[in-house]
């Protein structure tokens, strides 16, 4: 198989899907890998390096869409890359399509077979997405910082006080990867944390993980409400796989919140959990809502695409390596974790929270759009 590697060109997206070690991976199973000059770059890959593990160059993006059986990707395509879907191509990133329905009729209208790795699933473990999950739970407590200095706009307090003043309070909403890494990187700064989650469980491994230094809230509307408004800074997390993220917070609620408060949105490219959040930049990170700032950028880990790609990388490749080995069909038939990877294919939708999303017809044979 030929698998195409291209540059990302979302903004300010410096990762990329494959290192040097997962070129010779490929290579050591027979197959070509192509990689367009400067992918690797932003994390600190050089061209040479996966020229030296045996991958093939290519200057032009367009060239390496067309001659891949199989793109491999980090984030989802945007609109000027949709010209280069095609019949057949097999393309494996990251898709978040209940969030992108614009995206999800390019994908259809071009019968590509589209497996996007934040629905792999392991029973309840999501093993493409945890990596990426850590990275953005650990960067939203250092992000949530930076905008709570009075520089940023925020209402000028340091995380953790100091003696004699009283530190922040922070909420993460959501007991998930993501949660509890912003947990454990808030609790080191200090900082008086608050937990929200449905699953008690989670809850009591949380309690006892840190002996009552953190608060655990079992998750409801008042109990919501209560938290966030005490709250410095709000860090939302909720995910429900491949489907748009609940809005936890609201409008209403956001402008009863303390003067510069600060909010957090992991999950906006599932849609988001608060009401008002919109897809954000790197180069312009933040708005106000009413007395608030919301920081909602698309690609938090994009930030630190060193240590990101190689998290990535790490858990992709097996998977990528086995679609290049079998084929889609033999791959999902070997794997049902993979399978569960397939959004749509031959221009039907494959995934339930999809086809909820967007009103589709899900297709009954999965199995049959990859045959």
């Amino acid at each position: 198989m030929i698998i195409g590697v291209p540059k990302e060109v979302k903004n300010n997206e410096f990762r990329v899907a494959i290192t040097a070690s997962g070129v010779h991976e490929f290579r050591a199973h027979g197959h070509t890998v192509l990689v367009e000059r400067g992918a690797g770059t932003g994390s600190s890959i050089t061209d040479a390096e996966y020229e030296a593990a045996g991958a093939e160059l290519v200057d032009d993006a367009d060239d390496v869409w067309a001659r891949a059986d199989m793109v491999m990707k980090v984030k989802e395509p945007v609109a000027a890359e949709y010209h280069r879907f095609r019949d057949g191509l097999i393309l494996f990133t990251y898709l978040h399509l209940a969030a992108e329905p614009e995206l999800t009729r390019a994908l259809l209208d071009a019968g590509v077979t589209a497996i996007a790795y934040e629905t792999v699933q392991d029973g309840r473990s999501l093993p493409l997405l945890a990596p990426m999950s850590e990275v953005a739970g650990r960067l939203s407590v250092q992000v949530g910082a930076q905008v709570m200095t009075a520089p940023a706009g925020g209402p000028g307090l340091l995380l953790g006080g100091v003696a004699g003043v009283r530190p922040a309070k922070v909420v993460v909403l959501g007991a998930g990867v993501a949660g509890t890494n912003a947990t454990a990187m808030a609790v080191g700064t200090g900082a008086e944390v608050t937990i929200l989650d449905i699953d008690i469980a989670r809850l009591r491994e949380i309690d006892a993980l840190y002996a009552g230094r953190v608060k655990t809230v079992a998750s409801n509307s008042l109990e919501i409400e209560t938290s966030v408004l005490e709250a410095d800074l709000v860090i939302g997390s909720v995910l429900i796989p491949g489907a748009r993220a609940p809005k936890l917070v609201t409008n209403a609620l956001v402008e009863r919140m303390k003067p510069g408060s600060v909010l957090v949105d992991i999950a906006v490219d599932q849609g988001g959990c608060f009401e008002d959040s919109r897809v954000t930049t790197h180069e312009d990170p933040t708005f106000r809502v009413h007395g608030s700032l919301f920081y909602c950028v698309g690609n938090m880990p994009g930030a630190v695409p060193n240590t990101s790609t190689y998290a990535l990388t790490n858990v992709t490749l097996r998977y990528a390596v086995a679609l290049a080995d079998k084929g889609v069909q033999a791959a999902f038939a070997a794997d049902p974790a993979l399978a569960r990877g397939l959004n749509v294919a031959a221009g039907r939708v494959a995934h339930h929270s999809v086809s909820a999303a967007h009103g589709l017809e899900l297709a009954e044979d999965r199995a049959a759009l990859v045959g």
